[in-house]
């Protein structure tokens, strides 16, 4: 099947309609996943274009990352005749992704019960910081939850909490959004009725530092930070090379301690009693791992890499974001696809990370300039061109020149 957008990979969603007000990384990235898997996406964004498109920094990634394939139009829904244009558009589709500070749509007429009256089948997915409780008015961004919720203790070291060092909270956030708009989508082909989901940031949070409440609970004792953690295994852990490299390994069964012993010539520790269990390499871990270290250390990485290669061991370089670009696997693959900036430069960004019956959904795209696809979703409902030429006259929507 080839969708609009020319794609021949797996499209679940093709003809679904969805419509995203939305901003930063966790509605854009629900929104983005449906994109991917073939729904046709709509932003409303504000005159002039998402200030997200401009972030400079650690920002100016997001709106590349996950806005490809997403049609344009730019409403001020502030005012009356760009709210109504709005609800006129949500009409016409089969989801809503929204997320703006809680009570902001309702006041201007967007909100869920409003919007349900002109559309029954409409699925309605917010997504906030909090889901309803004490906390459910409070401003929440992905390093708030993360500091609230313990994911920052567990990642720091003792005393210094540390955020993870890419948007988690945010990127998980939407795709719960999306499990629970697909959740929806399934109900409502044997009800015919749409409704309300929401996914929060906090809540989010709390469910990836859930294994460490359960640990709490089955045990009795807190969890320590990872830094700082008691592991499991005895070798889980970062090695130094001789040229300075770091490598991850990790030697989680009695078999791969075999298979690490053979392929490096350590006779004598495979068959000393004491290093037998990985129960009893972990408590020999103080004798144990300096002398491992010493074994890295007079190795150079590629001497490392080339003996872990094909051993089934747990091993890891250290890498980089910018390493993906030229990742070997990431580029045989399929794992990173072509995307065209606004300003006509392309560059490579990761794929949706699933494949559907062996292929994988993501086949590149472009992102739209603020409000290109103005014109022609807005004739789709009914707007006329010289309607259309008046409201981009008088700053309703932006935008719209031919």
């Amino acid at each position: 099947m080839i969708d609009a957008q020319g794609r021949t990979g797996p499209v679940p969603l093709a003809g679904l309609r969805v419509v995203e007000l939305t901003h930063m990384v966790m509605g854009p990235a629900a929104g983005a996943i449906l994109a991917e898997l073939g729904a046709e996406v709509v932003r409303i964004e504000p005159v002039g274009g998402d200030p997200t498109r401009s972030l400079l920094g650690s920002g100016a990634g997001y709106f590349p990352m996950y806005n490809r394939n997403k049609k344009s139009v730019c409403i001020d829904i502030k005012r009356p005749e760009g709210a109504a244009l709005a609800r006129c558009l949500i009409a016409s589709c089969d989801v809503l992704v929204e997320n703006f500070r809680p009570g902001a749509l309702d006041r201007l007429g967007l909100g869920y019960d409003r919007l349900r009256e002109e559309n029954a089948r409409l699925i309605y997915c917010s997504e906030k910081g909090f889901l309803g409780g004490p906390y459910q008015d409070r401003t929440a961004l992905d390093e708030v939850v993360q500091m609230m919720s313990g994911l920052a203790y567990m990642t720091g070291p003792p005393g210094t909490p540390l955020r993870a060092g890419a948007s988690v909270v945010d990127v998980t956030g939407g795709m719960f959004g999306v499990i629970g708009i697909l959740a929806a989508l399934q109900e409502r082909e044997r009800t015919g009725l749409g409704q309300r989901v929401t996914s929060a940031l906090f809540e989010t949070a709390v469910y990836l530092v859930g294994q460490h409440m359960a640990q709490m609970a089955v045990t009795g004792e807190a969890a320590l930070p990872m830094p700082a953690r008691v592991s499991a295994w005895a070798i889980y852990d970062v090695f130094t090379t001789r040229d300075g490299a770091q490598v991850f390994l990790g030697i989680v069964s009695d078999g791969l301690w075999q298979k690490f012993c053979e392929r490096f010539g350590l006779d004598q520790l495979a068959g000393d009693p004491q290093y037998r269990t990985n129960a009893q390499r972990v408590c020999a871990r103080p004798t144990l791992l300096p002398r491992l270290r010493a074994i890295v250390s007079d190795l150079s990485k590629a001497e490392l890499l080339e003996r872990l290669e094909g051993s089934g061991l747990p091993y890891a370089g250290i890498g980089r974001p910018e390493e993906m670009f030229t990742d070997p696997h990431l580029l045989a693959s399929g794992g990173l696809v072509t995307t065209q900036l606004p300003d006509g430069r392309e560059t490579r960004l990761p794929a949706l990370p699933i494949e559907l019956s062996g292929n994988r959904p993501s086949a590149g795209g472009r992102l739209s300039r603020p409000g290109e696809d103005g014109r022609a979703i807005l004739s789709g409902i009914g707007i006329t061109s010289a309607e259309v030429d008046r409201l981009a006259s008088d700053g309703v929507i932006g935008g719209c020149a031919d």
